[in-house]
């Protein structure tokens, strides 16, 4: 399974885009969200986190292989959990994913029927399916940043998701987790590592802003 590719950006379509590697086109299928990120790197080398799946009816004997690309691994992750809903499957994700991802977790999170109803393909019924499937699953991606890609966004995304499990690990609940991380960040001071931020965790959630 191809689970990353790295090349350089020839074009992007509203559904796809076209990535180079050696003697190799790869067209690669991408969500609205991913499209915003990437429609102005063309030209330039990008890394791609992918899932791979059969497009097509089996019954007609036309199956495709494609592939689905991601600016990261928790977008990814999150889409897989998206498709793995009764009734979405990787066609409707990726036409109702026209929100990044923590935008559509948060959605989740606050049990927004109405909101998710809102994404293209997806009425009242499927976001009750969707609330009651996921919305216990999504709290870490509601911390996701959304930032230019280059590598301190990286690092600062790798550095939150490592705490938000630390967190969980000493017992909080994903939901409590997230708010304590919420709480940190949103006093905009850096943390160079793991251990910084989860003193800032505690000590901002105790009102300590000295």
């Amino acid at each position: 399974m191809i689970s990353k590719i790295t090349g350089k950006l020839l074009a992007v379509s509203e559904t796809d885009l076209t990535v180079s590697i050696d003697a190799f086109e790869y067209q690669v299928r991408i969500p609205e969200f991913v499209r915003h990120q990437l429609q102005g790197s063309v030209g330039q080398k990008i890394s791609l986190h992918t899932i791979q799946y059969l497009d097509g009816n089996p019954n007609q004997g036309r199956l495709v292989p494609r592939l689905v690309g991601f600016s990261n691994e928790a977008e990814r992750e999150f889409f897989e959990l998206f498709c793995s809903v009764d009734g979405v499957g990787v066609t409707k994700a990726l036409r109702a994913m026209i929100r990044p991802v923590e935008e559509v977790a948060v959605t989740i999170e606050k049990q927004d029927i109405k909101g998710l109803s809102a994404l293209p393909g997806i009425g009242p019924a499927t976001a009750e399916r969707i609330v009651a499937k996921l919305r216990r699953k999504v709290p870490k991606f509601a911390l996701l940043v959304t930032n230019e890609q280059d590598d301190t966004t990286q690092i600062e995304r790798d550095l939150i998701n490592e705490v938000f499990e630390v967190l969980c690990n000493l017992g909080h609940s994903e939901t409590d987790a997230r708010k304590l991380l919420d709480g940190a960040l949103d006093t905009k001071k850096k943390f160079k590592d793991v251990e910084s931020l989860i003193q800032g965790v505690y000590q901002y959630s105790h009102g300590g802003q000295s």
